[in-house]
């Protein structure tokens, strides 16, 4: 009799235990916007900062989205000057507002990043968005918008603005066309090159993060993302290293790395040089700060500043195999 009453209950825990897993599945489980397709028709809303010289790189912008067989509408701000910012927080919300409401808009691409999105976001309502959920692209001051969005279970992608495209040869720019296979639905992989740093190893999960300097702003706030289970990804720009150490010591004072499955590192441009040095690396401060946490870490993903700015879906389950060698990334479908 017992051994029959041990048996339904083995029976009934290895059912409730797949009920519990397929429910966390499910709710991990991110939107994901409909792929590109000829005709459809792309936003550009500028929601941070202003606006200069601008006629080079939105006309290559626009000619870029007509060479993909994609239709452009301009926000009707974008242009506008508020010192800092490209029109007023009312403006720039009213632009973004319209642009995630519209059901004719298939995708969002950010004018250019800076600074002022942190000051628009608690004002964008994603109610009708994810009734027509639709890619938004943008990076630097866009994680703010990216972590969001991401807070509402929906992917976005990490990648080049229009601001991007000011020096580029946008016929031949490795970025832009990984950019065009991304929008478009191609399956998206990347080799990347060996690095002595790198913490080998083998990790999967959603891909989260940005820009250093956001992540670190958000925290302690609504829009901080959980990181627990995931990958995050890192870059930043003009940073002293000591500014980039207390960055990092801030998030893992707040528990960012303690259920981390892996890290990846981007580029880390134009970094300042303090009158005092500081006695390591850019590499070595990050691995002083997340080696105890045993997870793999991958150094010099091209993407953030620097000449290179391959596209990434934020939010969508990758794997990350890293050796010293070199680093492959994967994207799932």
């Amino acid at each position: 009799m017992k051994l029959k009453s041990s048996i339904i209950f083995l029976i009934l825990l290895t059912i409730f235990s797949f009920e519990l897993s397929s429910q966390i599945t499910s709710n991990n489980k991110l939107i994901k916007p409909k792929y590109l397709t000829p005709g459809d028709t792309v936003a550009i809303v500028a929601p941070s900062g202003v606006l200069k010289n601008f006629n080079n790189y939105i006309s290559k912008a626009k000619e870029l989205l007509k060479d993909w067989d994609l239709n452009v509408v301009i926000g009707e701000n974008v242009y506008n000057d508020d010192g800092h910012f490209a029109g007023s927080d009312s403006e720039r919300i009213l632009d973004f507002q319209t642009a995630l409401d519209d059901n004719s808009i298939s995708a969002i691409w950010c004018a250019r990043g800076g600074y002022g999105a942190m000051r628009v976001i608690d004002n964008l309502k994603f109610e009708k968005y994810k009734e027509n959920p639709k890619w938004i692209i943008g990076y630097s001051d866009i994680t703010a918008i990216h972590s969001d969005l991401h807070i509402q279970k929906s992917e976005s992608i990490h990648g080049l603005m229009c601001k991007s495209l000011e020096k580029l040869d946008i016929n031949k720019d490795e970025s832009v066309k990984l950019l065009k296979k991304t929008l478009f639905g191609n399956s998206l992989s990347y080799k990347i090159a060996g690095n002595s740093y790198n913490v080998e190893g083998k990790a999967s999960g959603q891909l989260v993060g940005g820009n250093l300097t956001l992540l670190h702003c958000l925290l302690g706030s609504k829009s901080s993302i959980d990181t627990k289970g995931k990958i995050l990804f890192i870059e930043d720009l003009g940073e002293y290293l000591y500014h980039i150490d207390r960055m990092l010591y801030s998030l893992k004072r707040a528990g960012y790395f303690d259920n981390l499955n892996g890290l990846i590192v981007g580029d880390f441009t134009d970094l300042r040089e303090n009158t005092t040095p500081f006695g390591r690396n850019l590499k070595e401060l990050i691995l002083d700060i997340v080696n105890e946490y045993k997870i793999p870490v991958v150094f010099g993903f091209p993407a953030g500043h620097g000449e290179k700015n391959f596209p990434m879906i934020l939010g969508r389950e990758i794997e990350l195999i890293v050796s010293k060698e070199g680093a492959d990334i994967k994207f799932y479908d």
